[in-house]
C-alpha cells in the first residue's frame, strides 16, 4: 500500500504526462489498494486490481 501511495504521489507531482496517463496511473493506484483489501494482501489480487483498474483509467475519456 505504501508503494501505491508513493506513486500516487510522485506521479501527481509530474504535470507534463497527458491526463490519460495519469487516469492510467490512478487507476492502476487505486486497483492495487483494493484488489490488495478484496484478497486480504494476496500478490495476485494487488496485480490484477492494479491492471484492471489501470485499464479502465487508461479508457476514460477515449474518444
Amino acid at each position: 500500500m505504501l508503494i501505491s501511495v508513493i506513486s500516487f504521489i510522485s506521479i501527481t507531482a509530474c504535470s507534463n504526462i497527458s491526463k490519460r496517463d495519469k487516469n492510467t496511473a490512478i487507476g492502476a493506484g487505486i486497483g492495487a489498494v483494493g484488489g490488495a483489501i478484496l484478497t486480504e494482501g494476496s500478490g495476485l489480487g494487488t496485480v490484477g486490481g492494479a491492471a484492471i483498474s489501470g485499464l479502465i483509467g487508461h479508457q476514460v475519456g477515449k474518444k
